[in-house]
């Protein structure tokens, strides 16, 4: 390929790029990286092609060549550090043959591509497995709301900007008016005036100074807040003026946003794509990865590479070959072996995939995560079968104690064997009986595993050991943790939110869920999924795991139900109705025990006798446990755990 100009990412003696575009052909293979704008370049490589035929003694090229070898190109931008490819959503065919030459001279993960808010661009990305050339990278909850408060900032007079250190721009809020508006009247005009003219105003590299937040605010809100004249009002016509542009602000921002809190996961989500947002993007947020997932997961899915499925045939990406031949730790750890092992098993069990993306879960998604949960041990496939435009999205969650767990306490490889399969077969019967008692499970769930070389100070260290993992569809909705706020002032959306959640909790009780390491009750922190009606109402509570369940048996109800009355009692301030609210919770709980208790006691030997053919051992088997549940079930008097449960809540 014949190159003008510079090698791509050269750089002067500075460290600066001695190019900072650049122009790929593929009709007559070739580069341009000289200076000037891409019109130029193409112009540039024009003149090259008739120069050269020249000297062939060959007539110039027709118009219509002209815009042939045009129409074969793409058009680059080079940073610092990337290769950025400018896509031509209806072309590309011709960005990924960019994309493949650009191999020859950079590493692929140094090549990233523009137009991630074209979803045809992030579409054909997709269907080749690439979802982690387009990810955001993955930042921890407590990393992200100090990132939030921390880029809290003055202009001159008070701080109440949040500052995008990329782009320079300034975010403020409408929630901001709140720490403003009670000023002296001098005080407060300064700050308008700051503001006025930190709309009004781009910094040197063209971004706004200051902006509105969020960044959908209608163009209207910001125009009469740019075109505010505070010199030609008086104080009190100026702060009129201000409180009007704001109500009107305050009512256009969706609900999920007005609650201005760290808290409300909207808002911080938001708020952190706003402040880390850079001025060449080339990452896209989950939800435009994933449809309809979640808010939690925002920043919290590190895609890996994977593979490419062309017409059956699994074509691994090229980055292994690359951190095989270099060793790069880094690139070592973005090729996690295990995603081979998924892709494997998924093309087997399926057949024929148009596609697969798979990304880990790098931190924990709990609100407040449980002490002693590991992390890096659940992943999440996005995969399409060919034939069908459904696409799937799965959860896998790597067994907690498996072969090499065991191999760690020192066992030898035999009993760790024996005891990683005992596991398995106590974690699918801790489903059962929960779907017995009428827990809201995923409908199936899939068992699979791999082989994997065990790494740790048994003297069995390098030896291949098998990994087993569980896989279910994922649960669309919200975690109950999660929940926006400002929601629960809805009395109808807060009543039957406490009613399910009551009724989750008197089985949460009633399978005994706790971690297993600290016994903290795990109820309301993670695994409680909202789904919603129409008309935006709870509709449905399902449970998307049943860890922890029967890890307390043997208690008696009254000794613990009082935990449960904090899923009301922390959502007190942002209840209009407290009692009505407290009330559904106690009555939807109630009826539920008085339930689960009935329908044991209607069908009493066929739960009884459930697992008679598996182990009894009063040291904590399966089946002992399950006896011991039901025994607790059968005992208690709903209408008094009820009642305990509502002198807790103090109601």
């Amino acid at each position: 390929m014949k190159i003008l100009g510079d090698k791509i990412l050269a750089k002067d003696a500075d460290g600066k790029p001695l190019s900072r575009i650049g122009t790929i052909f593929f009709r007559t293979p070739g580069l341009v990286t000289k200076k000037g704008v891409h019109a130029m370049q193409r112009l540039m490589w024009i003149e090259e092609l008739n120069a050269m035929r020249a000297q062939e003694g060959r007539p110039a090229m027709t118009m219509a060549e002209e815009d042939a070898e045009m129409a074969e190109s793409v058009d680059l931008i080079f940073t610092e550090d990337l290769v950025l490819i400018r896509p031509n959503p209806d072309r590309m065919d011709l960005a990924f043959r960019a994309d493949e030459e650009l191999q020859k001279f950079v590493s692929k993960r140094v090549i990233r591509f523009l137009n991630m808010s074209s979803a045809k661009v992030r579409t054909a990305l997709r269907e080749r497995g690439e979802n982690w050339r387009m990810a955001r990278q993955p930042i921890s909850q407590d990393d992200m709301v100090n990132l939030i408060e921390h880029s809290k900032i003055p202009m001159g007079e008070r701080p109440i900007y949040y500052y995008n250190r990329m782009t320079g721009t300034r975010y403020i809020t409408a929630g901001a008016y709140n720490e403003i508006e009670n000023l002296p009247a001098d005080a407060f005009r300064r700050q308008i005036v700051e503001i006025v003219g930190g709309l009004q105003k781009r910094n040197r590299v063209g971004f706004p100074e200051v902006d509105l937040f969020p960044p959908t605010t209608p163009i209207e809100i910001k125009k009469a807040l740019k075109e505010l004249q505070p010199d030609a009002l008086d104080d009190a016509a100026l702060k009129a003026a201000c409180a009007k542009i704001v109500l009107d602000w305050r009512m256009a921002n969706p609900a999920e946003l007005r609650e201005e809190t760290v808290g409300n996961f909207e808002w911080r989500n938001a708020m952190c794509h706003a402040i880390t947002k850079g001025p060449n993007e080339t990452a896209a947020d989950e939800q435009e990865l994933v449809a309809g997932i979640s808010p939690e997961f925002y920043r919290q899915i590190e895609w890996l590479p994977g593979a490419r499925i062309d017409n059956g045939e699994v074509i691994f990406d090229e980055i292994y070959d690359e951190a095989a031949r270099t060793q790069d730790p880094e690139l070592l750890a973005l090729c996690d072996n295990r995603v081979k092992s998924f892709l494997f098993n998924t093309t087997r069990l399926f057949g024929k995939i148009a596609f697969i993306n798979i990304g880990r879960i790098a931190n924990s998604l709990a609100r407040k995560p449980v002490e002693g949960n590991r992390r890096g041990n659940v992943y999440i496939m996005q995969f399409r079968e060919a034939g069908s435009d459904a696409v799937k999205v799965l959860m896998i969650r790597l067994q907690k104690w498996g072969v090499a767990e065991h191999l760690d306490e020192g066992k030898d490889l035999l009993q760790s064997i024996v005891e990683a399969d005992e596991y398995s077969d106590y974690i699918l019967d801790r489903r059962l009986m929960c779907c017995q008692l009428g827990m809201n499970l995923p409908r199936r769930l899939g068992y699979g595993h791999f082989t994997e070389k065990y790494r740790g100070m048994n003297p069995y260290n390098g030896v291949a050991v098998r990994t087993s993992y569980f896989a279910r569809a994922y649960v669309p909705g919200m975690a109950s943790d999660k929940i926006p706020l400002a929601k629960y002032r809805n009395p109808a959306f807060a009543q039957a939110f406490a009613f399910l959640m009551g009724q989750a909790a008197a089985l949460d009780m009633v399978v005994g869920r706790r971690s297993s390491v600290t016994k903290e009750l795990l109820f309301d922190k993670n695994y409680e999924v909202v789904k919603l009606d129409a008309d935006g109402i709870p509709c449905e509570i399902a449970i998307t795991d049943h860890a922890g369940s029967f890890v307390n048996y043997a208690h008696d109800f009254e000794d613990y139900v009082s935990q449960y009355a904090n899923v009301v009692k922390r959502r007190r301030e942002y209840v209009a109705e407290y009692a009505n609210f407290a009330a559904a919770y106690v009555e939807g709980f109630r009826r539920k025990l008085a339930e689960t208790q009935a329908a044991y006691r209607a069908r009493k030997t066929a739960f009884d006798e459930l697992f008679s053919d598996r182990p009894y051992d009063t040291n904590g088997s399966g089946a002992y446990r399950w006896a011991k549940a039901l025994a607790r079930l059968d005992a208690c008097d709903p209408d008094r755990i009820a009642a305990l449960l509502r002198e807790a809540i103090g109601c």
